[in-house]
């Protein structure tokens, strides 16, 4: 039996267990017998029915746009990873994998199936911003003028984030470091370490004390790109802009993330088990609890869907 099967354009959502929440899936699945033409539809309400409609298509031995049976996330990013391996670390052709770089945004980007509001690479869809937030080509320049690129917009998870500079007398300069520090409920019951001068005086408004909680307060003074609204990631938020099919040890898109560094950056996160800990997220996606009182690169973040 010949069957061909395609995904009638829709929003399918997975669950954040981050967020505790249960996204919503709404997608139907249209399948074709290519020898009488017969039509039938399936459709997806839950994570559970598109694990099973995958297997029933494999047991159907359903051909043609395999690498499309894919969950067009709302709100989530791909991983990057478009290779495919056997349990042993064998590479093998995705048609024969029921692994990552079968499914998702990244295969769907690799046969040029995949829409996008701006540019990136897979599965990745990022628009720069400007300074003063309007939307810019993605051959704009980083700069400190108003029209100048500042800022990265993720269209996928609707999330702004901070692009560092290269001058080491700004404030967004990549090389700054700070100590984790929080006076909220997110610090577990240890607010961090005030700092010193770790970010060159850049924070002279704030006793040059280089924390996290400063550096948030006078990024949002300046109201980076139109915003003030600006905060730490959390370690989810940081992990999803993490090319994972990347060379080692950069996994961040250098053309909409420029000057960033392959050690660790600070999430918003502490570590249960540890308070005094803070979760860490390195360039290449790994994620490590360490002292809030070490200074530690930073990036920040707005928004999201």
């Amino acid at each position: 039996m010949n069957i061909h099967f395609s995904q009638i354009p829709a929003t399918v959502t997975f669950i954040d267990h981050n967020a505790g929440s249960e996204s919503k899936f709404a997608s139907e699945y249209l399948f074709t017998n290519a020898v009488t033409s017969f039509q039938f539809k399936m459709s997806v309400t839950s994570l559970r029915k598109y694990l099973r409609l995958v297997s029933i298509a494999r047991c159907i031995g359903a051909v043609g746009l395999v690498q499309n049976l894919a969950v067009h996330a709302d709100g989530w990013n791909d991983t990057g990873q478009t290779a495919c391996y056997t349990g042993t670390g064998i590479v093998v052709a995705c048609s024969l994998a029921a692994t990552d770089g079968r499914y998702g945004r990244d295969a769907a980007a690799l046969v040029g199936v995949l829409p996008k509001v701006g540019a990136g690479t897979g599965g990745f869809d990022f628009t720069k911003l400007a300074n003063n937030g309007t939307p810019l080509p993605a051959g704009a320049a980083l700069g400190s003028n108003a029209t100048d690129w500042g800022c990265t917009l993720d269209n996928v998870t609707g999330l702004t984030w901070e692009v560092k500079t290269g001058t080491n007398t700004d404030l967004r300069y990549t090389g700054h470091t700070y100590t984790w520090y929080s006076t909220a409920s997110n610090n577990g019951g240890f607010p961090g370490e005030l700092g010193s001068d770790t970010c060159n005086g850049t924070l002279a408004a704030y006793s040059n004390q280089c924390n996290t909680a400063n550096y948030v307060l006078a990024v949002n003074a300046a109201e980076m790109c139109g915003q003030s609204d600006w905060r730490l990631p959390t370690v989810t938020e940081l992990q999803g802009i993490i090319n994972f099919g990347a060379v080692f040890p950069l996994g961040i898109d250098p053309s909409y993330f420029p000057n960033s560094q392959s050690y660790f950056y600070r999430t918003s996160n502490s570590w249960a088990p540890a308070p005094w800990f803070a979760w860490l997220v390195a360039g290449d996606g790994s994620v490590f609890p360490d002292s809030k009182t070490y200074g530690l690169y930073v990036r920040l973040v707005r928004g999201g869907k």
